[in-house]
């Protein structure tokens, strides 16, 4: 199955969060949902908060939380240059619950289409992202 897998480097600033073969990964990218398999067409893009969920070559799933940053695929090998990764057990689920919460309510209290509105937005997203990453670990140790 190495011939239907890829390198994958996934890199914060602060460290590398994985390097090895993967058969495919998923990440939101700058304008939409990316799935990448072995032979993906070359591509730059920037990507959202949200997660990279990935398949190693030994079919185990994984996610990565992602706040922002550059991909690139290349014929062998995908990088990922995240201003903040994160995995499940770095992640304070209490801080992130609280951030939603706090999100939710500047929404209400702005008006879509002003920049706290959109301020808001974006801390909500990033909040909702990484319990997602905390979920799905959870998830796969039951």
């Amino acid at each position: 199955m190495e011939d239907i897998s890829f390198h994958l480097e996934v890199v914060s600033g602060v460290r590398s969060m994985y390097s090895g073969r993967v058969k495919a990964m998923r990440i939101t990218g700058s304008e939409g949902e990316l799935g990448i398999r072995h032979g993906h067409t070359p591509l730059l893009t920037t990507f959202k908060a949200g997660m990279v969920s990935l398949v190693t070559a030994d079919d185990k799933e994984d996610q990565i939380y992602l706040n922002g940053g550059i991909l690139e695929v290349q014929p062998e090998t995908v990088t990922v240059l995240a201003d903040t990764a994160l995995r499940a057990d770095d992640i304070d689920e209490a801080k992130a619950q609280e951030a939603m919460r706090a999100a939710r309510e500047a929404l209400t209290r702005s008006n879509a289409g002003d920049k706290d509105y959109a301020a808001a937005f974006a801390k909500l997203a990033d909040a909702m992202a990484q319990l997602k990453v905390v979920e799905l670990a959870r998830s796969r140790r039951k």
